[in-house]
């Protein structure tokens, strides 16, 4: 289906649970979120109520996020009612890996395609402190069960953050010469707890090629630029929603754990998909994609949504 700008809208990103077993900084309060009751988040018999209503309206992509959806009860039962459903062509889960180890064989046999794993950081000290309650090697064993469970081409999402990670750029990019995986370098956006960071923490992601002129550019893929280094087995990708806004290219939309459908991650306009069925569910999408917004405004001032990361889905 195409939007009112002439995109394309065939992805949804999909919010499966608020709750998450981290708290990163840029993320999630120190404390955590309240939880709500069950009555308030999505049941799976909805989720897959919608899903199949957004692939009525043009939808061939689902990526599951949350807060950390391999925590929501259910999920991979989830995976595969959702692997079932005729038309979606392609479905996967960004996931901070902590229970990989346990899930990965049991998701690849529910039908996942592909995993993004977030790190941010290749140092336990500093992973344990953005993310406050992680282990970077309980992540290292995700990936490795990953991997044998045949997700090969792993993508690692990292926010990059000035003063934080940016020592680290050339660490990553060697993880690519021996690895086919892409590290995909996204910058930090104003919103949520980060919103009141210092100035010099939002970094644009052209650094990564200021500072390594060896990276070859390649295709693009969505919204990422790539890059590859000479004879490396992997890639790199830059997402920069800031200093090079892609909204022009931007194909998806999302809907919140609570059942709100978004246009855009930064916007304010939610729509209330619960207890809608049918042509009515479908018309409820089609009119958010309608809506969906020329473009957003981080270059200006912060983010326009009221939600925090974890209310929306990475």
């Amino acid at each position: 289906m195409l939007d009112q700008c002439g995109r394309t809208i065939d992805y949804l990103r999909l919010s499966v649970t608020d709750l998450c077993n981290y708290r990163c900084q840029y993320c999630m309060p120190a404390d955590g979120v309240v939880k709500r009751p069950h009555t308030e988040i999505l049941t799976l018999e909805e989720l897959v109520e919608i899903s199949e209503a957004c692939i009525a309206c043009g939808v061939k992509k689902i990526r599951l996020t949350g807060g950390e959806p391999l925590v929501r009860r259910g999920i991979v039962d989830l995976c595969r009612q959702l692997r079932q459903l005729p038309g979606l062509e392609e479905l996967c889960i960004t996931t901070n890996g902590a229970l990989l180890p346990q899930l990965a064989q049991p998701l690849r046999d529910a039908g996942v395609d592909r995993l993004n794993i977030s790190m941010d950081t290749l140092r336990p000290d500093r992973f344990a402190s953005i993310t406050r309650l992680g282990s970077l090697e309980t992540v290292q064993r995700g990936i490795e069960a990953a991997q044998k469970a045949g997700f090969d081409r792993l993508k690692f999402d990292a926010v990059l953050i000035g003063g934080f990670n940016d020592d680290e750029i050339g660490d990553f990019l060697e993880l690519t010469r021996t690895h086919p995986w892409e590290i995909r370098f996204i910058e930090l956006m104003a919103m949520g707890p980060c919103a009141a960071w210092d100035k010099s923490c939002f970094i644009s992601a052209d650094t990564v090629l200021e500072r390594y002129s060896a990276l070859q550019q390649i295709e693009s893929q969505g919204v990422a630029r790539r890059y590859r280094l000479p004879g490396a087995a992997g890639t790199i990708g830059l997402i920069s929603p800031v200093s090079h806004e892609f909204c022009s290219q931007c194909s998806r939309i999302r809907v919140t754990a609570d059942g709100k459908l978004k246009g855009c991650l930064h916007a304010r306009e939610e729509i209330s998909l619960r207890g809608l069925h049918g042509q009515a569910l479908q018309d409820a999408i089609c009119q958010g994609i309608l809506q969906k917004p020329k473009k957003h405004h981080l270059a200006e001032r912060p983010s326009d949504t009221p939600r925090n990361m974890n209310e929306i889905g990475g």
